[in-house]
């Protein structure tokens, strides 16, 4: 990383958004940090891919666990290691496929819904809030670039 002062505004200098991102991720993750899961939800163990799980859920609705599987970017047995572990907690909820019986549908349990509703809606409109002012164009920038930053973490840490 160079060290090096430049001038500029850090709208298009490199270093400067460098140090601009620098400062504002942890602030964005004390921010996500800080937000505590509803007491009904308190006393479980939940990791991001519970939190993915449980907005992916609260966002498109009930789907298979096929489908939340490969919106998790996970193996099927491991979606439904999640399923199953939110589901005897009673957050979830396990039904057939009309359609096909031997495809199971998840959706959140009615009880559970208003506190994740709660919970997680606040945090989905801060993102509508910040992305709906760009173009799409704009906005799968943004995403790519996230994308691009984990892969050069994770690429920076295994060497």
């Amino acid at each position: 990383m160079s060290t090096k002062k430049t001038a500029g505004d850090g709208a298009g200098d490199l270093d400067a958004a460098v140090r601009s991102l620098l400062l504002l991720m942890p602030r964005l993750v004390a921010h996500a940090k800080r937000i505590p899961p509803p007491p009904e939800l308190a006393d479980l163990t939940l990791g991001p891919r519970h939190l993915s799980l449980l907005a992916f859920l609260l966002l498109d609705g009930p789907v298979t666990v096929n489908d939340l599987a490969a919106r998790l970017q996970v193996a099927p047995t491991t979606a439904s290691l999640l399923i199953g572990d939110l589901t005897r907690k009673g957050v979830l909820e396990r039904a057939e496929d009309d359609a096909d019986r031997r495809r199971r549908i998840v959706s959140i349990a009615a009880a559970a819904r208003p506190a994740i509703e709660a919970w997680l809606a606040p945090g989905a409109e801060a993102w509508r809030r910040a992305l709906g002012p760009l173009t799409p164009r704009q906005r799968r920038i943004f995403l790519d670039t996230l994308l691009a930053y984990e892969a050069a973490v994770a690429e920076l840490r295994a060497t």
